[in-house]
């Protein structure tokens, strides 16, 4: 039966347990994932997570070893000027705007938590260009915290095509994910969808006929499928 078909009911247990049947294949390819953004400290990444915004992580990754030499706390980055984050950080797109984030982020560290980034979601997404995912990425991964699971373009699209959520919006894809896993591991779930979405389920061509997940993914069971009628 395709998924489209299935009523609500039937759908959430259909995902949770296509889930449990995804989840320790998962947890088999990658058992020690780690966030792919380098970070010292909850300061470090919280920058690098608003700057990986509509980029990608090894292009952030090139850019914050001189960003944190330049501005190592809040309150150096508090001192600045947009336009001189901006020569920091334009590689990673929409420059401009992250610039202001920044810098917005260092002022709002220093005058309201003594430069201190704070480890409560209520006030991470009160920060400039932090919205939850970013609060989620700070909080699982700086401080150990599973508030929730941040769900990105990687996320949201191995959610769909392995059948995890029927819905296409993070905020309710995440919803799926942190009711079909255990509180525990929401952080892992985000990491290992990410590396199987970057090694394997990339965006515009699947390697479906390399993948240890095929027979239990309805994308990768009809891309074979077909393969093998057109062959």
């Amino acid at each position: 039966m395709e998924i489209s078909a299935l009523n609500a009911e039937e759908y959430t247990d259909y995902t949770q347990s296509q889930f449990d049947k995804i989840y320790p294949e998962l947890v088999e390819l990658y058992p020690e994932p780690r966030c792919g953004l380098d970070f010292e400290n909850p300061y470090q990444l919280l920058i690098a997570t608003i700057l990986s915004a509509q980029s990608t992580d090894v292009q952030v990754n090139k850019i914050t070893p001189a960003l944190f030499k330049r501005f190592p706390t809040p309150e150096a980055l508090a001192a600045s000027t947009v336009e001189e984050i901006e020569q920091y950080v334009k590689s990673t797109g929409f420059y401009h705007n992250k610039a202001k984030s920044l810098l917005g982020t260092g002022r709002m560290l220093v005058e309201k938590y003594s430069g201190v980034v704070p480890a409560k979601m209520e006030e991470l997404i009160k920060l400039p260009g932090a919205a939850r995912k970013t609060a989620n990425v700070v909080l699982g991964n700086a401080f150990g915290i599973n508030a929730g699971i941040p769900v990105d373009t990687h996320v949201t699209r191995l959610s769909q095509r392995l059948a995890l959520s029927k819905y296409t919006t993070p905020e309710k894809i995440e919803v799926d994910l942190m009711r079909e896993s255990r509180q525990e591991e929401w952080a892992l779930v985000s990491h290992r969808l990410i590396w199987h979405g970057r090694k394997v389920c990339i965006a515009r061509k699947p390697l479906c006929h390399q993948c240890p997940l095929s027979q239990d993914c309805p994308t990768g069971r009809s891309i074979l499928m077909l393969a093998n009628k057109t062959s």
